[in-house]
């Protein structure tokens, strides 16, 4: 009885050093020594897929492509506009000739640029001193200030900024002529886009008793520097009204009894014939190149024409104005001497 009970501990006991009452085991084939091998050295953070470094190192390298893409001149990446604080800089006169010769025809100002450490010369000095006569503030910036305001013109370390023209309504020049007991004459000019030719026809306008000059809001010049310029000091005295339709506005003065007569190369009167110039008129001028525009022509009283020779085609807004008023002006000044 002894005997078989150690018999049956011992049996126990060997189960436990590697037998088994299931018998023998079938092997792994290797694959487990083979899962207990190690896996190399641990990998950098920026190569771990999910790892905030490696998001970090992605983010970088986009960038990069990216600005190699700009200087290369590919992709789609929208280009860099430079940023203009100063956004009215088609109201800068630069220049010391321009400067000055605005000053003297006081054209309005808001502030005189002047770049430091320039060699100041009588165009300076004089600029400086009708600044001050007038009250215009004196800025003395670095040069590159200056060339930042004016957008790469030349400059020659001196610029005027002016301020934004008030226009006035098409009404108020007909009330202008009424308050001073005149003729009314009025000009308005249709499709015409150089600063330089509205400025020419205001010139003309105040040199021939015009009480007043209409341009449309759009597709027309407005009063920018090159046209207070070209003025040479008349658009101070005389006033520009805009209309946002100029056919509606030149229906409306032929409703207050105006005549508005057209200047086209189809006129069907010469102008040394225009009998209405004693009348209030309205005096539209059109572009050098297409004229007067259809509906504007239609809306016209009477078109008229100025002989000019064959050999030229036209004459631009400016100088056909000059002309216009010039004859309106003295058939007005015979008429009152009668």
């Amino acid at each position: 009885m002894a005997g078989g009970k150690g018999g049956a501990q011992g049996g126990r006991g060997s189960g436990k050093s590697g037998s088994s009452k299931k018998g023998a085991q079938v092997g792994s084939g290797g694959n487990r020594r083979q899962g207990l091998e190690g896996r190399g050295p641990t990998p950098r953070a920026e190569t771990r897929t999910g790892h905030p470094a490696a998001r970090k190192a992605a983010a970088t390298a986009k960038r990069a492509q990216a600005a190699k893409g700009r200087s290369s001149g590919g992709g789609r990446t929208a280009p860099k506009v430079p940023y203009k604080a100063n956004r009215q800089i088609s109201e800068l006169i630069a220049g010391r000739n321009s400067v000055v010769e605005a000053l003297r025809a006081a054209v309005p100002g808001t502030t005189l640029y002047v770049a430091q450490y320039i060699d100041a010369d009588d165009r300076v000095r004089e600029s400086v001193t009708l600044a001050g006569q007038r009250g215009i503030p004196l800025m003395e910036v670095p040069r590159q200030e200056v060339d930042r305001l004016t957008d790469g013109a030349i400059h020659q370390g001196i610029a005027l900024q002016i301020p934004p023209y008030e226009y006035a309504h098409p009404d108020d020049l007909l009330a202008r002529a009424l308050d001073t007991a005149e003729t009314p004459l009025i000009v308005a000019l249709d499709g015409v886009t150089d600063p330089r030719n509205l400025g020419a026809v205001i010139r003309s306008a105040a040199a021939f008793g015009a009480h007043g000059v209409v341009v449309p809001e759009r597709r027309s010049a407005g009063m920018t520097a090159g046209a207070w310029k070209t003025s040479a000091g008349a658009a101070a005295r005389i006033p520009v009204a805009q209309a946002g339709n100029l056919t509606r506005a030149l229906e409306a003065y032929q409703k207050q009894g105006l005549v508005v007569v057209g200047l086209s190369a189809r006129g069907t009167v010469d102008l040394a014939d225009l009998e209405s110039g004693t009348d209030p008129l309205v005096l539209v001028v059109g572009s050098e190149g297409k004229g007067l525009s259809r509906l504007v022509e239609q809306t016209c009283d009477i078109t008229v024409r100025i002989p000019i020779a064959a050999a030229t085609e036209s004459l631009n807004a400016g100088v056909a104005t000059s002309i216009a008023l010039y004859e309106v002006a003295q058939r007005r000044l015979r008429a009152n001497r009668l």
